[in-house]
């Protein structure tokens, strides 16, 4: 789980969010096998933020190893797509 920054052969910039799979680098290529994806461009920064904001409060409400799991992950999963939103490419 994490964000995906991809160079195009354009030398413009994708970024996406990548929820689970694989990834394999052979060669200066890399193959990427996706369960779940999410493109950088699809994602609303408000709703990204307030997604953000809820995923904190819910944690420090958390009570017990359920509850305390699935706010990490919900949280861990905000800020991943709130780095997504906000990664700036580098300059050529």
């Amino acid at each position: 789980m994490g964000p995906l920054r991809i160079r195009l052969l354009n030398d413009q910039w994708l970024t996406a969010v990548l929820w689970s799979g694989f990834a394999r680098i052979v060669n200066n290529e890399i193959i990427i096998l996706g369960n779940d994806a999410e493109l950088g461009s699809d994602i609303d920064p408000e709703e990204a933020q307030q997604a953000l904001e809820i995923a904190e409060a819910h944690l420090s409400r958390a009570e017990g190893t359920k509850e305390l799991v699935e706010a990490k992950l919900a949280l861990r999963r905000a800020r991943i797509r709130v780095e997504a939103i906000n990664w700036i490419p580098p300059s050529n």
